[in-house]
């Protein structure tokens, strides 16, 4: 089975310039995995999307490069998932763009 979680939006601390470090900004994390589904073995996509936001949020990660890293490690270790694919955005940091890393 393949998972897609999409904009999942919320505000945290992240980024290395003076006034990132102060004020918490929008992010979206959007992440796909595939999993072996089960009759008795399912992966709970609220559990999931509900990590990724309280580590972004305990974590305060100053460049969107760690934060992925930090939680493709973290999923792998934690679920048994395959192909995972993370994506994260800060829409606001840049008047006239969206500026987006992914592994």
């Amino acid at each position: 089975m393949k998972v897609e979680i999409n904009d999942l939006s919320f505000k945290c601390i992240i980024g290395i310039l003076d006034f990132e470090r102060v004020k918490k900004q929008k992010v979206i994390v959007n992440l796909s995995f595939e999993y072996e589904f089960k009759e008795d073995f399912f992966i709970d996509y609220s559990e999931i999307s509900a990590f990724v936001e309280k580590q972004m949020k305990k974590r305060k990660f100053l460049l969107i490069e760690d934060a992925i890293i930090f939680l493709e490690a973290k999923l792998y270790k934690l679920y048994k998932i395959n192909n995972l694919i993370i994506s994260i955005s800060k829409p606001n940091i840049l008047k006239n763009c969206i500026v987006s890393v992914s592994n």
